[in-house]
């Protein structure tokens, strides 16, 4: 799988995405990693950027396999996991890109909500030229990484659905809440 692919996958080309590609390449190259067509791989994610796209499409983890986990803590840091064994590598990004005064004003201009012509293109030519420098630079450059060996999580559960007693949609029965003998989700019993 190339670049161009992720790309389409994703719908843009961008350097989360890039990120994402470069680290997926080291964790298949030091895990020596197959496409996970059920569990055999297993992602966790700590932050929910355009990378985990690129992760998703270059490892087989997805969450609806259950393999792909996110954990919210906004880290650039993605551990890939290989079964049976718990073979691992915990990936850290941290590289910085080069930024001068005038970048650093448009792309706070931007951070700001100004979508203005000129602040528009200053930042899709920002994007352009990180994305580029990301996919031409050296691992060490973007990356610390340290192999390991963990425990697995456990392979993903089927369970069964219920119906809530509030508004009728089905919740997986772990997720439900009971309140007075009745079955709720968690909308409905926060409510």
């Amino acid at each position: 799988m190339n670049f161009d692919d992720i790309v389409t996958f994703h719908g843009h080309a961008c350097p989360g995405l890039a990120m994402g590609y470069r680290a997926s390449i080291l964790a298949i190259r030091e895990l020596t990693l197959d496409h996970s067509r059920d569990e055999e791989v297993v992602a966790v994610v700590e932050n929910k950027s355009c990378a985990v796209d690129a992760i998703q499409m270059m490892t087989g983890c997805t969450f609806g396999k259950g393999n792909l986990i996110f954990k919210d803590y906004g880290k650039q840091v993605y551990t890939f996991m290989k079964r049976p064994g718990g073979e691992a590598v915990r990936v850290a990004v941290t590289w910085s890109p080069p930024q001068g005064k005038k970048e650093a004003v448009m792309w706070k201009r931007y951070m700001a909500d100004d979508r203005s012509q000129n602040v528009l293109e200053a930042v899709k030519i920002l994007k352009a030229a990180k994305r580029k420098a990301i996919l031409a630079a050296k691992e060490g450059e973007l990356f610390t990484f340290k192999k390991m060996v963990i425990p697995l999580p456990a392979k993903a559960r089927i369970y069964p659905s219920i119906n809530c007693s509030a508004c009728n949609e089905k919740v997986m029965e772990p997720k439900a809440v009971i309140i007075n003998n009745s079955v709720y989700c968690k909308p409905c019993a926060a409510q």
